[in-house]
């Protein structure tokens, strides 16, 4: 299309129309941000680096049953995805202490979580994604009692899936955002999955090798994104 309607603009990705009405187009910027838009730069090939690397994850995950919205990349920087309607939900998975978690709770970074515990957040950038419970989700509606044990259901068997598949390219996932959302009466898995939204740490050294190094001014985040996509197998854009 050589015009299209832009439906939303989030921190890392823009949200097009296409030509379907059950269809919708994700823009992957260059953008990244943290501590609620407060730190914000442009870090070049970011976006398409993502784009990449979150094809490789949801047809990997597609491949092992589970249900995303995504449907196909279609260039370097965009891929075509289901509609849904989204839950404000973000159920986040922890493996390891780390983030607010450690901060809320006095909890040393890098302690093991056995089980791994799982948190529920209201998506909300004007609340500052407060923390929520499954009382919360049902009282205001956000989701049925059934929506909420499929996305826990989900959100625990994709940690199993990701944990073993980025422990063979040595690293740790230590945590993780999920979004989901409805079609056609059916939950999916929407948003993205890169390292913009979760923790990954080389498994011998435990050097950061997410966006982590953006919050804590570590340097080197792309060159870090594209190591963790190397050692996956993940076919990245020429980059340069």
């Amino acid at each position: 299309m050589s015009e299209r309607t832009a439906l939303y603009e989030g921190k890392a990705k823009i949200v097009y129309a296409s030509e379907s009405p059950d269809e919708l187009v994700l823009h992957f910027k260059d953008d990244t941000s943290a501590f609620d838009g407060e730190k914000v730069e442009q870090l070049a090939h970011k976006g398409e680096i993502n784009n990449a690397f979150n094809t490789f994850i949801m047809e990997y995950l597609q491949g092992e049953g589970v249900p995303t919205h995504f449907i196909r990349r279609l260039n370097a920087r965009e891929s075509l995805v289901r509609r849904l309607e989204m839950i404000p939900v973000e159920c986040v998975v922890r493996n390891r202490a780390a983030g607010s978690l450690s901060k809320r709770l006095g909890i040393e970074e890098g302690r093991i979580l056995e089980p791994p515990t799982l948190e529920f957040f209201l998506k909300n950038d004007a609340l500052h994604d407060p923390m929520i419970n499954t009382s919360h989700i049902r009282t205001f509606g956000w989701a049925t009692t059934e929506e909420v044990e499929a996305m826990r259901r989900w959100t625990m068997r994709v940690n199993i899936l990701l944990s073993a598949l980025f422990a063979k390219a040595n690293l740790i996932l230590v945590d993780f955002k999920l979004e989901f959302g409805r079609f056609d009466g059916e939950l999916y898995l929407g948003d993205e999955f890169s390292p913009d939204g979760c923790r990954l740490w080389d498994a011998r050294s435990l050097e950061k090798m997410d966006k982590d190094r953006f919050r804590r001014n570590l340097g080197g985040v792309v060159e870090a994104y594209i190591e963790v996509a190397r050692r996956l197998g993940v076919p990245l854009p020429a980059v340069s």
